[in-house]
């Protein structure tokens, strides 16, 4: 449960919120529906209010922020909270797989000849990674790049150029000796070709050589091709978190 606890705070470390609220250890994040993780609350310390009180306080702080109140459900939070919100009608949404390597045993080379590094997230580098995505939401474009300068740990940015423009992308963050690996995409004609592997490969090598002992990252259930990537890399299953969702608001927003 420890080493959850770790890999918990660092990947809060690893992916800032446009808003955040501190309310009896709890985090609530706001960053207009981008994503569950940066539109949730998370717990980190110990609670002295009632929950019930809480989840209240919660839901009408993201109701008057135009969005469903979204709690994410790790190992690290006790059972009987999920089991409360699910007494309240909260759904399940966006189950994710935690996978974990120690880099001793990766299985990886140092060949990766298509990829470019950088240390800092460029801009061209931001909206690549939305048309890869296919985000066209202009409160996102116009918001989310703060989020991925707040980062505040070392960063290794990686991506592949075709035809002038970057085709696929893979974000590196370093915090005490893990790496943790996010953004991995590959425009669709360009998949199937290695790409992925290349971009994941380039980033765990560089780590290493900065002195990064383990890995994690995080893959959404039913995902197959990732999972079948990263398991070939080396890493495998740690746990399982989820998000609990407001009911009756999720289809007004549209929250990915």
């Amino acid at each position: 449960m420890e080493n959850i606890k770790k890999i918990e705070d660092m990947s809060l470390n690893a992916w800032p919120s446009h808003k955040m609220e501190l309310y009896d250890g709890w985090i609530l994040r706001f960053s207009y529906f981008y994503t569950h993780r940066t539109n949730s609350v998370e717990q980190f310390g110990n609670s002295t209010l009632p929950w019930r009180e809480k989840v209240a306080y919660c839901e009408n702080v993201y109701k008057r922020l135009g969005s469903p109140a979204i709690f994410k459900i790790s190992p690290v939070v006790s059972p009987d909270f999920d089991y409360t919100l699910e007494n309240r009608g909260y759904e399940i949404q966006h189950t994710t797989e935690v996978m974990t390597m120690a880099l001793s045993d990766a299985h990886i080379d140092t060949h990766y000849p298509d990829v470019t590094l950088t240390n800092e997230i460029p801009d061209i580098w931001i909206n690549s990674l939305f048309d890869l995505k296919g985000m066209t939401n202009p409160i996102h474009r116009a918001v989310v790049p703060s989020m991925y300068r707040a980062i505040p740990k070392e960063t290794i940015c990686a991506s592949i150029w075709k035809e002038g423009k970057i085709i696929a992308t893979g974000l590196g963050i370093l915090d005490r000796d893990y790496i943790g690996i996010y953004a991995i995409h590959v425009k669709e004609k360009y998949r199937g070709r290695g790409y992925a592997r290349q971009i994941c490969t380039a980033l765990l090598s560089e780590c290493m050589k900065k002195g990064a002992k383990n890995a994690y990252l995080q893959v959404v259930q039913g995902n197959t091709a990732a999972k079948n990537l990263y398991t070939s890399l080396g890493f495998t299953d740690s746990y399982t978190y989820w998000f609990r969702v407001q009911p009756d608001t999720t289809k007004e927003n549209n929250i990915e």
